[in-house]
């Protein structure tokens, strides 16, 4: 059969078959989006709930160390919480920020972006030149500067409250100009197809032709660096959390429970930080992997 009559998801399904990295990747990705969503089934215990712990069970090592319990498979931190059980539902908080705050920075780039390159002129300089400057600030700066704008202007109660949709604004707010300079650059290209011609001599409107023709030939680049941000909106979150400006100690996402266990690391409870951590670079990295075969999956040049 020729390559002719096959068709792009086909192909993408026979290149995502004939890597194991990529089978891999997804593998641990599924995973971990699987023990997140269903993690209040999966846990042994709510960590949330000050009903379910007790002091007594504090700093227990894993249970195949000495002093372990077999009801606390990796352990327990310093306020009895099963650390199994806080790893699910941290990954549940940092993956709840990082899929909502990529879908916030694609939603705003992919926009900003279809309107300079469609429009041109003055709106696309004006536009472009406002993506240019945030992106000589690093993205991690533009949280804190976020975060510390809410603290000042919010009462600590309120703040803790809403601090997953900050955490959200945060980390979109300052990843949208990414999305808005490569649908800017796709959108150039795809005016110049014959179908937007065709488009308008048929008398379809500007909106129609940009959400209705061009949006959907840039969605495989917008997918491409979605998937590949992700990966970076939970480090950030991460990063966020450990320095202390994240989720509050009371709702621990990743960062947090890495940052809790940073305290008692020299003491010789290992166990609160290192479980945390390897979840951590195991999803970013099976992300990353992810996103990697899916840039060069859908890169005719590469087939």
């Amino acid at each position: 059969m020729n390559d002719v009559n096959v068709s792009p998801r086909a192909v993408l399904w026979m290149s995502f078959r004939s890597s194991p990295v990529a089978m891999t990747a997804a593998a641990f990705v599924v995973m971990f989006l699987f023990g997140a969503l269903f993690a209040p089934l999966l846990a042994p215990q709510d960590p949330f709930d000050p009903i379910n712990l007790e002091l007594i069970n504090s700093f227990l090592p894993p249970a195949w160390a000495v002093g372990g319990d077999p009801a606390f498979l990796l352990g327990t931190d310093d306020q009895g919480r099963d650390m199994l059980s806080a790893i699910l539902y941290g990954s549940r908080i940092s993956l709840t920020v990082g899929l909502a705050a990529v879908g916030f920075a694609a939603t705003l780039g992919v926009t900003v972006g279809l309107v300079a390159g469609y429009a041109g002129g003055w709106v696309e300089t004006l536009l472009m030149r406002l993506a240019d400057v945030q992106l000589t600030i690093p993205a991690l700066l533009i949280a804190l500067m976020v975060d510390g704008f809410s603290r000042a202007v919010l009462p600590p109660e309120i703040h803790d409250e809403i601090a997953l949709y900050m955490l959200i604004f945060a980390i979109g707010i300052a990843d949208w100009p990414q999305y808005a300079r490569v649908v800017r650059s796709a959108t150039l290209l795809q005016k110049q197809s014959g179908y937007v011609a065709q488009a308008k001599l048929i008398g379809a409107s500007d909106p129609a032709i940009v959400f209705g023709h061009i949006l959907p030939n840039v969605m495989t680049s917008v997918l491409v660096l979605a998937t590949l941000g992700l990966a970076l909106a939970v480090i950030a979150e991460a990063t966020l959390s450990f320095l202390g400006v994240g989720m509050p100690p009371t709702t621990p996402s990743l960062g947090t429970l890495i940052r809790i266990g940073n305290d008692y690391l020299f003491s010789g409870e290992w166990w609160i930080t290192l479980f945390p951590s390897l979840a951590l670079i195991l999803l970013a990295l099976s992300v990353n992997l992810l996103g990697d075969w899916l840039r060069d999956a859908l890169n005719p040049r590469l087939r």
